[in-house]
């Protein structure tokens, strides 16, 4: 809201920086009324053209679509009166930066983009919310693929609703969202709302579940503990928790959430350390898999794990997939192994100055060793022997100090 009084380069800078951070964060967070608002405004000022021509569009069009939505939520209001649901009916607004979305990055027309016509059904339980589906599917087609039930299967940020669209009234596509109160009032506010709503019938008693819903935000708190460069850690907080995920269960149905790519080790270490330290192997839908098995969305993965196990192997920081797991790895090494650590760190010192042409003799000497240290902030050579050993630091980056 303050950025018309910057200048331009930093207005653009600010907004660029909001769109990769702060709205994503908003939205993993559950709070609509400010993600909407921040991309919104981003947009306004990274790309002024499509913004206002987007507004235009909408504007030009506002009468027409206001008088289909009012005798759309008649009709549905007619679809459900014979159910005895009490329900709110209205309009749901769209917002400039999800229409640029679909128009530019998914390449359609404004008159493509269905859910420009779309209302909202409110309604007081989840029975009803699927008894109004039902009948708003009796009276209109739905269009294939076009429902989504995240009632059953929340995302993320804890947002519940029965997303359809159907061919509505005029047969013109119209999406339909049906929801609770506290649906409603989550997809709004998010998890400040959530925790609002039990403070007032539980006396703010959290539960596992509470806690697991803001797993996601532990860890955005363990990749800066772990993460001593600033850039690093926030390329990893867009690559690993703002960037594509796929949803994997455990066998007894719990849920997981895991960047693209991910495999049973990252799921691993995701339930906990000791989990991933005492892996064997997996099974994916009842198969055994390779460590390095790419996990899809929808998965049912089985960790195997011994206590007798021998632990992480080294190979395992070229299969993982996820910034925690890969710690959590090295964690082990470092805690587990710090005299063979600072052998295996001498060793690969020496083979890479010898693979320069040098004679490690001459150059890794204490005192220039107990130098390196010093400036890459290790109190003595050994720790950064033992850095080196189970791969926290490069030994090219010794050598070049």
């Amino acid at each position: 809201r303050t950025l018309k009084s910057l200048r331009p380069d930093k207005q653009r800078r600010i907004a660029s920086e909001t769109l990769e951070i702060y709205a994503p964060i908003a939205d993993r967070l559950g709070i609509g009324t400010i993600k909407w608002e921040l991309e919104d405004i981003s947009l306004r000022y990274l790309n002024p053209q499509q913004y206002y021509r987007i507004v235009h569009l909408m504007n030009s069009r506002r009468d027409q679509r206001g008088d289909y939505i009012e005798k759309a939520i008649s009709e549905v209001k007619e679809a459900i009166s014979a159910l005895g649901v009490k329900a709110e009916i209205y309009g749901r607004p769209k917002h400039i930066y999800s229409v640029y979305r679909k128009m530019v990055e998914k390449h359609k027309q404004f008159s493509q983009i269905y859910d420009l016509l779309a209302i909202r059904v409110i309604v007081d339980s989840i029975k009803d919310c699927y008894a109004v589906l039902g009948a708003i599917h009796s009276e209109w087609k739905p269009m294939p693929g076009r429902f989504k039930d995240y009632i059953a299967m929340p995302k993320a940020n804890m947002y519940q609703s029965l997303h359809t669209t159907v061919i509505g009234p005029e047969g013109k596509p119209l999406e339909v969202q049906i929801r609770t109160e506290e649906m409603h009032r989550i997809a709004e506010f998010g998890i400040a709302a959530h925790w609002a709503y039990k403070e007032g019938i539980t006396n703010g008693v959290k539960t596992s579940q509470d806690n697991n819903k803001l797993n996601w935000f532990k860890q955005i708190i363990e990749l800066q503990e772990d993460t001593d460069d600033a850039a690093d850690f926030m390329d990893s907080v867009k690559g690993e928790l703002f960037g594509d995920h796929v949803y994997v269960f455990t066998p007894k149905g719990d849920v997981y959430e895991l960047p693209k790519g991910a495999g049973p080790l990252d799921m691993a270490y995701m339930i906990h350390t000791e989990v991933g330290n005492h892996t064997t192997g997996a099974r994916v839908n009842g198969k055994i898999v390779p460590l390095d098995h790419e996990v899809k969305n929808g998965d049912i993965v089985d960790i195997i794990t011994a206590t007798g196990s021998a632990g992480p192997s080294r190979d395992w920081l070229k299969l993982v997939h996820t910034r925690r797991a890969r710690n959590k790895i090295k964690q082990y090494f470092r805690q587990e192994d710090r005299t063979k650590n600072i052998e295996d760190g001498r060793t690969l010192l020496s083979r890479k100055l010898r693979e320069g042409g040098f004679e490690p003799n001459r150059i890794m000497t204490p005192e220039k060793l107990e130098t390196a240290a010093s400036s890459m902030h290790y109190q003595h050579a050994d720790d950064l022997l033992a850095a080196v050993g189970f791969g926290d630091v490069q030994p090219t980056g010794v050598i070049n100090r």
